[in-house]
């Protein structure tokens, strides 16, 4: 018996740790993706899961990737994107949580109140759809429009109903939008853009989107995974204190956590 109980401590003394059969491979897109999971990865390990991280440069591939089983799991979009990929490829994916918000915010450099914003005043909006119809909402939500009932993540400037202060919107290519600010009154832009243009949405922002928007970013996986122990650990690790701490460490109010 003595025997045993020293063989048994033994293996568990230089055992991996782990406690699933395989190292699941999580997609991400470069940047502060990879960086949080990376970050994910650290307090996995310690749960007995084991990560490896694929980076993708682009957004199409990760989905495919996991639809075809090159990768196990993802962290990269908001559900809205999600829902579109999953209707135009035919891949049965699901999300299984949320991860972080990029929020979109309004900036400004005429104007250092949402009240100094005067009639007629030209707005700047991302010029493709999924992003256009995120700037819609965004100014819908500052009471900015009115948008027609039921619109919601497929909103158009033909949608807009009412608009008080009857304003001009001008739509841009997203990467544009950070130069439009000499130009414009305001200006909907995209956290991957201010960032790369030295604004924060925090501290620079005159608004920005509430984490109960629908472009909260999600984790996803295969439909017959979803309920995966593996997967619960891996949700339990994003969504940890210690990345929590990262996160507003890291990216000082840029990129939130919306757990």
């Amino acid at each position: 018996m003595k025997k045993l109980i020293v063989a048994a401590t033994l293996a568990a003394l230089f055992s991996t740790g782990s406690a699933f059969a395989e190292t699941k491979k999580v997609g991400v897109t470069p940047g502060p993706h990879a960086q949080i999971v990376e970050k994910v990865k650290e307090v996995a390990a310690k749960k007995g899961l084991e990560l490896d991280i694929v980076e993708f440069s682009d957004y199409v591939v990760p989905n495919q990737a996991l639809s075809d089983g090159d990768i196990d799991i993802n962290s990269f979009q908001h559900q809205p994107y999600l829902d579109n990929q999953v209707k135009e490829r035919k891949l049965d994916l699901v999300s299984v949580a949320k991860s972080v918000n990029f929020p979109m915010a309004g900036y400004s450099k005429k104007i250092k109140a949402l009240g100094e914003l005067k009639d007629g005043a030209s707005v700047a909006i991302p010029n493709d759809p999924s992003n256009g119809a995120r700037a819609l909402l965004l100014l819908a939500d500052q009471k900015l429009i009115t948008l027609k009932d039921g619109i919601g993540v497929k909103a158009s400037v033909a949608d807009i109903v009412e608009s008080p202060k009857k304003l001009n919107i001008v739509e841009l290519d997203a990467a544009q939008l950070p130069r439009s600010l000499d130009d414009v009154d305001l200006a909907a832009i995209t956290t991957n853009y201010a960032l790369a243009a030295g604004l924060n949405p925090k501290t620079d922002g005159i608004f920005q989107e509430s984490t109960k928007a629908p472009y909260v970013g999600v984790i996803a996986v295969r439909a017959k995974d979803k309920d995966a122990e593996w997967v619960k650990t891996f949700v339990e690790s994003y969504h940890s204190p210690e990345v929590t701490a990262f996160i507003e460490e890291k990216f000082k109010g840029a990129i939130t956590p919306t757990w």
